[in-house]
């Protein structure tokens, strides 16, 4: 399988000069947030694949404008072809803002997930918008990481953690790809990349796997019928 892994960036290949057959082998669009909700609406239209996706910190909009046929997987978890992806967006709170926690408030988010994770046996990748404290976040308290996500890859152990946040251009240290101590391959994805999964590693999940995506899907239903309601209210 392979997957788009996009996040902050909105690239010109993938948008103003977007060519189809440079992605006709994606099957599955995962992005970590900071992304215009049109770009993902897209990305989605013209790819013609599932698109998963969580918050970033520059995402309020989101909430007025959530990005047409993709999926939410804040706090919660999607199966796609046997891979389960749990998602936590958002960046460390250094202002007011709908998505950005203290350390506290995502060990919290971490916890209530571990019921949806626990019910699935495990994920496989972990979708965020911040990194992990220590490997590929800053010194600044708007860039820094998660403390928390490194219990979070040491407890359910996903093959991947797919992040944002932290842009190429911000320093010659950009890193595409590192190891984290348990294993788990960490990715940040901004601008774009591609990810080769072995397939046949992810069974099919059964009856709570399907549950759970019902769930998620419900969700996205009432948040989409909200934002139209609240749009037909608004005069002009």
């Amino acid at each position: 399988m392979n997957i788009l892994a996009i996040a902050d960036v909105e690239e010109r290949c993938l948008w103003e000069c977007f060519r189809k057959e440079r992605f006709e082998d994606v099957d599955l669009i995962l992005s970590a947030g900071d992304l215009d909700p049109d770009y993902l609406e897209f990305l989605v239209t013209v790819i013609n694949k599932p698109l998963v996706y969580v918050r970033g910190n520059h995402d309020d909009r989101y909430a007025r404008h959530a990005p047409g046929g993709c999926i939410c997987v804040e706090d919660s978890v999607y199966v796609y072809r046997g891979i389960r992806i749990a998602g936590l967006g958002g960046s460390m709170r250094y202002r007011d803002g709908a998505n950005m926690y203290t350390e506290r408030e995502m060990a919290k988010r971490m916890r209530k997930l571990s019921r949806k994770i626990a019910l699935v046996d495990g994920c496989d990748i972990l979708l965020t918008h911040a990194p992990v404290a220590g490997m590929g976040d800053l010194d600044d308290l708007p860039h820094r990481g998660f403390e928390c996500f490194n219990a979070a890859l040491e407890s359910w152990g996903p093959d991947y953690m797919i992040h944002g946040h932290v842009h190429q251009s911000y320093g010659p240290n950009f890193q595409r790809e590192r190891q984290h101590p348990c294993g788990t391959k960490i990715v940040n994805a901004c601008g774009y990349t591609k990810i080769e999964i072995d397939e046949a590693r992810y069974p099919t999940r059964g009856w709570k796997a399907a549950w759970l995506n019902s769930q998620t899907m419900r969700r996205e239903l009432k948040r989409h019928e909200a934002i139209v309601s609240s749009t037909a209210r608004t005069p002009w």
